[in-house]
């Protein structure tokens, strides 16, 4: 499976950073693009640099670079996932500016009816915000706020992040055993 993962500026990258982590470990070829504002967030955030994460990732491509493989439908890509999703590039998306690669990349993915999901972390949410995560849904993305579980009694915000990216995984199709599951 190829997936494109965009990262974008808005706080919680770290839910990015699992994101990639749990698609290496399920065998998924990954597409990354980082925004120069995640890269900044990236260091605000963690404890980790642009480098490392990059490293993770099997191509990484400029976000200013429109003419790379993934901004065309003809290119071979089965997921797009934006984590996090800054209400700015949600915005984009929904409104068809192909701004940058992120932006095209999941507007590909809604074009070629791909899975694309966004993971939006804002609070709280204005009208606006709600009508471009209704346009995107319409238009066949999924739409998932960054709300982790609490379910599996996580001990660790690594813990929290982990069950969070999963179910990412889970949206994107990709069978894992990297999280726990519901049981009763």
């Amino acid at each position: 499976m190829r997936v494109f993962l965009g990262i974008t500026g808005a706080s919680g990258v770290i839910y990015g950073v699992k994101v990639l982590e749990l698609l290496k470990k399920s065998g998924v070829e990954v597409h990354l693009s980082m925004s120069k504002t995640a890269e900044r967030v990236l260091k605000l955030e963690t404890d980790l640099d642009a480098e490392y994460v990059k490293s993770m990732a099997d191509h990484v491509w400029d976000e200013a670079d429109l003419s790379a493989p993934p901004a065309s439908g003809s290119y071979p890509i089965d997921a797009v996932a934006v984590v996090p999703c800054s209400t700015k590039t949600l915005a984009a998306i929904a409104n068809g500016l192909s701004l940058n690669l992120i932006i095209r990349a999941a507007e590909v993915g809604l074009k070629e009816r791909r899975r694309v999901v966004l993971v939006i972390r804002e609070s709280p949410l204005s009208l606006v915000h709600i009508r471009n995560m209704e346009l995107v849904t319409m238009a066949g993305a999924v739409v998932m706020p960054a709300a982790p579980g609490f379910y599996t009694r996580p001990k660790t915000i690594d813990e929290l992040v982990t069950t969070f990216a999963g179910r990412v995984l889970d949206q994107l199709g990709i069978r894992h055993s990297h999280t726990p599951r519901w049981r009763v």
